[in-house]
């Protein structure tokens, strides 16, 4: 281990933290994306879209975003 690495830490280890922060957040939105029907959560694509359109930043959507495609992946 390099001083740089000892005094800085590890640059991997805190991208890991703060994508772990991200996949807590997508964890906590499981429930409410169980609950959808398929056509709800097929309508959610087109939602992203019009959002994504009207200006909304592409990270304001990404936890739900995966959220949604995890849901869909396991139906």
């Amino acid at each position: 281990m390099s001083v740089l690495t000892k005094v800085l830490g590890d640059p991997n280890a805190r991208e890991v933290k703060r994508h772990l922060e991200r996949v807590a957040d997508i964890n906590q939105l499981e429930p409410l994306m169980q609950q959808l029907s398929d056509d709800e959560l097929k309508a959610k694509t087109a939602e992203f879209r019009n959002q994504l359109a009207e200006g909304h930043a592409l990270d304001d959507l990404l936890v739900e975003a995966f959220a949604v495609v995890r849901e869909a992946a396991r139906r």
